[in-house]
């Protein structure tokens, strides 16, 4: 990880010299690596340093103040993570928007996937805000077009079946790309998304060339 901070700052000042650039590598999961702990690379008089932050030893109230960081709470520094998420379901529910509230149920339920089992999160989290989320009118909407296709009852069902295994892997390309923006590797994208690092730099790519166009 510290190598290739270094070799992304360098990609970027090559193309953008006068551009500033903090650098931020974002843990998930808790775990024992030294890894984790490093944030600097050095090679002979070559110094380059970054910053890291593990979501385990963050305070949780510091994501249940903003909205946008309530799906990352479950992950912080908590022993009842089960407990974290229904406080996330309660701060969610009172959000006017019904969009940004079910988006941000819809995502909270997929990171909590990490540390909770899917049966804690089904009791937890309302099945009506849910269904409201773009994810799972994407699963929905992907279902009754190939059930239409096939006609048949059971191109109905085949339909739903590869409609809920396309929206989900579109809920996490949207989670991929999030993760991207808050700077986390590859690497840990891959295990928490289950996308390939191929995918992932499509992703990236693909981002990359939005922004240069906007």
């Amino acid at each position: 990880m510290p190598f290739r901070m270094l070799d992304y700052r360098v990609r970027v000042y090559r193309r953008f010299p006068q551009k500033l650039m903090r650098q931020v590598v974002i843990y998930l999961q808790r775990t024992n690596s030294p890894l984790v702990q490093q944030n600097t690379f050095k090679l002979e008089k070559t110094s380059h340093e970054f910053e890291v932050i593990r979501l385990w030893e963050q305070p949780t109230e510091e994501f249940l103040r903003v909205s946008g960081l309530l799906p990352f709470a479950v992950l912080s520094q908590t022993n009842d993570p089960a407990q974290v998420l229904t406080q996330v379901s309660q701060i969610a529910e009172q959000i006017a928007d019904r969009r940004v509230q079910s988006n941000l149920i819809a995502a909270s339920s997929i990171l909590a996937g990490l540390v909770l089992e899917t049966n804690v999160i089904q009791r937890i989290i309302r099945s009506d805000i849910m269904q409201e989320s773009t994810m799972y009118q994407e699963i929905l909407r992907q279902g009754k077009e190939q059930g239409r296709a096939e006609g048949r009852a059971e191109g109905l069902t085949e339909g739903r079946a590869e409609g809920l295994t396309e929206g989900r892997a579109e809920a996490l390309r949207q989670v991929a790309i999030l993760l991207l923006r808050m700077g986390m590797s590859l690497e840990q994208i891959s295990q928490t998304t289950e996308l390939t690092v191929e995918q992932i730099q499509a992703l990236q790519q693909s981002q990359q060339q939005d922004n240069q166009n906007n």
